[in-house]
């Protein structure tokens, strides 16, 4: 099963501009995320949106934070990033007229649905000034 890691990635970018010290041009960020600077650019824009990045032109150009790591959460770029469950659990619908598939599918997506509330609650709690923080004792410590 192929996982979704673009909000690690997004969340990755976000604190290397942090630490960058100058706007970072879609090719860098695509050549240190491994993909594509389209893919970047698209990625940003959904960012840029919400408020959370800004992207200046021409020479010396290249995209920066437009806020402060401590005014935007983990769930702040999942929802700018239009990201749905937070899972990729599937339920089955090969058998509706399954008694026993449909109490199983009630369950799991119970299970699920308390699950992601949950996460989610978290992400509004954790910023990425958290996160980025957890980079600088580490470089502090080498």
């Amino acid at each position: 099963m192929r996982k979704d890691s673009r909000l690690s990635r997004v969340l990755h970018a976000l604190i290397h501009l942090h630490h960058y010290g100058k706007p970072a041009t879609s090719d860098d960020l695509g050549k240190m995320l491994g993909t594509n600077p389209v893919v970047v650019r698209r990625t940003m824009a959904a960012l840029r949106e919400q408020g959370y990045v800004s992207a200046l032109k021409g020479h010396n150009g290249g995209w920066s934070l437009a806020k402060p790591l401590t005014e935007i959460t983990l769930y702040d770029v999942h929802k700018a990033l239009g990201e749905g469950s937070v899972f990729t659990i599937g339920l089955t619908d090969e058998h509706n007229n399954c008694l026993i598939e449909h109490g199983v599918n009630q369950a799991l997506r119970d299970v699920m649905q308390e699950a992601e509330a949950l996460m989610l609650a978290r992400f509004k709690q954790v910023t990425l000034a958290n996160l980025a923080s957890e980079f600088d004792k580490h470089k502090l410590a080498v």
